[in-house]
């Protein structure tokens, strides 16, 4: 008798997710700089989970800059993460609150929509076409 416990189809699978999960999740941000910060820098960037570098589009950076209040460059810390949940097939959440203020400014989201239990969720499609929108600022991370 094998002193192994047998494992379910189900738990091989799940690390196995995990494991590509934390593979596509390399390339999200991990050292976020608010827009203030990027725009001081001469060549905006910082780096991703795999310690590469993730350069910020200048021209994106004016253009939330000419659109967004001082106060909020201050607090928005980019790229703003959608995070896609892999029990919620056809949606993302956002969980920072600047960048809500920040994409209902910028009209990508109604000044309707409102946080519950600190997420914001919205359809998928939205989140990609808000990050096809403001390239490089704007990440959708794995969960």
């Amino acid at each position: 008798m094998s002193d192994r416990h047998p494992m379910s189809e189900d738990s091989i699978l799940m690390r196995w997710m995990r494991v590509e999960i934390g593979k596509i999740n390399d390339g999200i941000v991990s050292e976020r700089k608010t827009l203030e910060h990027l725009l001081s820098e001469d060549r905006p960037a910082s780096r991703t989970k795999a310690g590469n570098e993730h350069v910020f589009d200048k021209d994106v950076l004016r253009e939330l800059s000419e659109k967004l209040p001082a106060d909020l460059q201050n607090k928005l810390k980019l790229p703003v993460i959608f995070f896609s949940d892999t029990k919620v097939p056809d949606s993302c959440y956002l969980n920072d609150p600047n960048a809500l203020e920040a994409l209902q400014i910028l009209g990508e989201l109604s000044k309707m929509r409102r946080m519950q239990q600190g997420k914001l969720w919205v359809g998928r499609s939205i989140a990609y076409t808000i990050m096809k929108k403001y390239p490089a600022a704007v990440q959708i991370a794995m969960r």
